[in-house]
């Protein structure tokens, strides 16, 4: 997993309450297991048309945004379904940290096992950068997860809070298989033991 250090970006505000999992990833993108490639598929409801063609309202498809890597959101992002495509939709699209002041319980924690870092705040402090996003490619964040804060444009910070173990598992890039892996010498040593003792299984 692809570690997560400081991360400077344009964030694009996207200013919906109540944003669920399927808004983010439509059903008919599920057909797949693989992370990569649902970039496309990314709230397409919102970003095209019914013809295909993208929709120039809505916020990703506007020229200062394309390449965020930041979103700002409304209260209870991720809500709905468990599905953990919407957290890989995002990634693969270049999203690499959202922002709201509330976030689904599942859609959470799958997003730390996935390399996006979600971070809480508090309504005013959500304003406050809804602000700075709106001033699109004239303004960019600085999201410091050793230092756990947010940097503006302005040099205002925001600190966040953050769980230890997940703030480390970003840092060192680290998922539940890259957990897994720090154990290879034990687990070789056990398996070793295994074929001498019981040979039979």
């Amino acid at each position: 997993m692809e570690k997560f250090i400081v991360l400077n970006s344009v964030a694009a505000p996207l200013k919906i309450i109540n944003v669920d999992t399927d808004m983010i990833i439509p059903k008919q993108y599920l057909k797949t297991i693989k992370r990569t490639g649902l970039g496309k598929g990314l709230f397409s409801e919102q970003r095209y048309n019914d013809d295909g063609s993208e929709n120039p309202d809505f916020v990703l498809n506007k020229p200062a945004y394309r390449q965020a890597s930041i979103l700002v959101a409304g209260d209870n992002f991720g809500c709905g379904s468990s599905r953990e495509h919407a957290p890989w939709a995002l990634h693969d699209f270049g999203i690499r940290c959202v922002i709201s002041t509330s976030f689904g319980d599942i859609f959470y924690n799958n997003c730390f096992k996935n390399g996006l870092l979600p971070i809480r705040v508090t309504h005013e402090q959500l304003d406050k950068l809804f602000d700075d996003a709106e001033r699109g490619a004239n303004a960019t964040l600085t999201i410091d997860l050793e230092n756990q804060e947010i940097r503006g444009p302005d040099g205002g910070k925001i600190k966040f809070d953050i769980d230890p173990f997940r703030k480390h598992c970003l840092l060192n890039g680290l998922d539940d298989i890259g957990l897994t892996m720090q154990k290879k010498s034990s687990i070789d040593t056990f398996e070793a033991k295994e074929k001498v003792e019981r040979p039979w299984l």
